[in-house]
């Protein structure tokens, strides 16, 4: 088995790594690794069809909610090509401006779902503080102006990471600590002052990721706030059981982001085997838990996923029947 240390690599490209010490066992892990990326793509898309095809749910929860499948979409494809290229052909190189692109990629793509998380908490606050209201105020119009907002600050936020990475020269042959291109872990090897870049990237991901998570916390004390006021407990109940999607959705998210962020910019003597499995956790865990969540906590999802199910069950008999099978 070939090993990163046995790898040549020129001075314009950067090693990838997927569990470092562990090369050996790679073949094995690719496969809980492939079933999870499996599960994302599969789950994702499945919540994305049945919300696009049921006319019921044309509601904004879940509008939201397919803004957060293509979200999570779009993270598992970003980071896949080079995970399994590590796993599988031991394609440990990365130029560059490759690194640079995919970096983006996975950053773009977290800010995005921070901001449809941040999106989810103003649904759920206003279903639950101001249920009279809620129709009048989400509408189609106000959702499609949300996600423009969602976008712009994205597009702001990408330009930015472009400019700020356009300059920036790195030192060639370096081993990351995962099998993708992160901001922390490959800063550190610019020749310009790597604690300076870092933490201006860690400014920025508390600045756009931590208002998302604060207006989070907030819209939620307000909502604990007006379920505490309502008297009757059933009611109280079915209040609470709206947000506990979302609530396992955020912390499934923010929960790795923070420890990855930490662990790369203040705990420089983690094993890289850490940052590694961290990594992933990330990348992977949202992806494949959300579509899991929402299916067994939202009744509707649940219903609509069901209804798809027996229908293409149903047509498979008619169809045999018409051609004479």
């Amino acid at each position: 088995m070939v090993t990163v240390n046995n790898t040549t690599s020129s001075s314009s490209n950067f090693l990838l790594t997927a569990f470092p010490g562990m090369e050996v066992a790679h073949i094995w892990i690719s496969i809980p690794v492939c079933c999870l990326y499996t599960i994302a793509f599969l789950g994702n898309s499945v919540i994305l069809f049945v919300i696009i095809a049921e006319p019921s749910l044309h509601k904004p929860m879940y509008c939201f909610l397919s803004m957060l499948s293509v979200v999570d979409l779009g993270l598992t494809i970003s980071t896949l090509p080079t995970v399994l290229g590590v796993l599988w052909f031991h394609s440990w190189e990365i130029s560059f401006k490759a690194c640079r692109i995919q970096m983006l990629f996975v950053h773009g793509f977290s800010l995005l779902e921070s901001s449809v998380l941040a999106a989810m908490a103003f649904d759920r606050f206003m279903a639950i503080c101001y249920p009279l209201k809620y129709a009048t105020v989400l509408t189609h119009r106000m959702i499609l102006v949300i996600g423009l907002v969602i976008c712009l600050r994205q597009v702001i936020f990408l330009f930015s990471m472009a400019l700020a990475l356009k300059n920036v020269s790195f030192h060639g042959g370096q081993e990351l600590s995962h099998p993708f291109c992160y901001h922390p872990d490959v800063i550190k090897y610019s020749y310009s002052n790597p604690w300076i870049s870092s933490f201006l990237g860690m400014f920025l991901q508390l600045y756009l990721c931590g208002t998302d998570l604060l207006f989070i916390l907030f819209s939620y004390a307000l909502i604990l706030r007006t379920v505490l006021n309502i008297v009757a407990p059933k009611k109280q109940q079915k209040a609470l059981s709206t947000c506990v999607g979302h609530l396992c959705a955020v912390t499934v998210f923010y929960a790795p982001m923070i420890s990855l962020s930490f662990t790369h910019r203040l705990l420089n003597s983690t094993p890289k085997v850490v940052c590694s499995i961290l990594a992933n956790v990330y990348l992977l865990l949202p992806p494949v838990l959300n579509p899991v969540i929402y299916s067994l906590k939202t009744k509707a999802i649940r219903q609509a996923v069901l209804r798809l199910l027996q229908s293409k069950g149903s047509r498979g008999p008619n169809v045999r029947s018409l051609t004479g099978g």
